[in-house]
């Protein structure tokens, strides 16, 4: 029984005591370790704030600007157009004179100080009526050039060229043979187009009137006898066919073609 007191008086010592020791146990070994350190961060900024930086950032990733229907519509306004001047009609105003007045734009020219570009021949026709009954009439088309005059040549008759005026685009020729060589030229004090593909062209005059009604009664003539060969040769046919049954006819109604009894 005493024993047994002196274990409990031992365990109640221990107990008490091991508060003491475990704090003393936790504070050695917290000074015999190293302390830790750690290193100190520090924000640096160039010649700005962070708010600068993200003002720069969406300033290059932004969309581009809407434009205002307003100032679409001012730009297609304001776009140039071309001058309503056609090459190939005479007497017209000169395209200098619709840009001074409208702003239009007028097609390249070459300067006077360069001979001009060749024409192009519209169309040659024969006049077929009135006092200038038997000419032909040349219709041609501008160059882009400066043009003081027009000069037309006749195959065989280079040195007989006719001249007219450079706000002219026809002009009447004499009587010409078909396949003949027509040039048109184009003049200024530099002196005169080249020649080329479509300022030259042979005359191909077109069928007459007077040249159809030919073919048309060379036609039907040439159709009206085949229709009478046909005919005849139908009727010699059907004559031929007609001798034919009478001969057979008359064969049966002779005696001497029938047949002799039998011995």
């Amino acid at each position: 029984m005493t024993s047994l007191h002196r274990n409990l008086a031992v365990l109640l010592l221990f107990l008490s005591a091991s508060p003491l020791l475990h704090s003393h146990l936790f504070t050695h070994a917290a000074s015999a370790s190293t302390p830790a350190t750690y290193p100190r961060i520090i924000h640096m900024t160039a010649m700005g704030s962070d708010n600068d930086y993200e003002d720069e950032y969406f300033d290059a990733h932004s969309a581009p600007p809407e434009v205002l229907s307003s100032m679409r519509t001012t730009r297609l306004q304001r776009e140039p157009r071309l001058c309503q001047y056609n090459p190939c009609l005479e007497d017209q105003e000169p395209c200098a004179s619709l840009f001074a007045k409208t702003g239009c734009l007028c097609p390249g020219i070459s300067g006077a100080d360069v001979p001009p570009h060749a024409p192009r021949i519209h169309m040659m026709l024969p006049i077929s009526e009135g006092n200038d009954r038997g000419k032909v009439e040349i219709q041609w088309c501008a160059p882009s050039s400066v043009v003081s005059r027009y000069r037309v040549v006749i195959q065989g008759n280079e040195g007989d060229a006719q001249e007219f005026q450079a706000a002219s685009r026809r002009g009447l020729i004499g009587s010409l043979e078909a396949g003949t060589k027509v040039c048109v030229e184009a003049v200024n004090k530099a002196g005169p187009s080249i020649p080329s593909d479509f300022s030259c062209k042979r005359y191909d005059p077109p069928e007459t009137s007077d040249h159809k009604l030919l073919a048309g009664v060379i036609g039907g003539g040439v159709s009206l006898l085949l229709l009478i060969i046909i005919v005849a040769v139908i009727l010699w046919k059907f004559k031929l066919c007609q001798k034919a049954k009478r001969d057979s006819a008359n064969g049966l109604g002779n005696p001497s073609y029938s047949t002799e009894g039998t011995l």
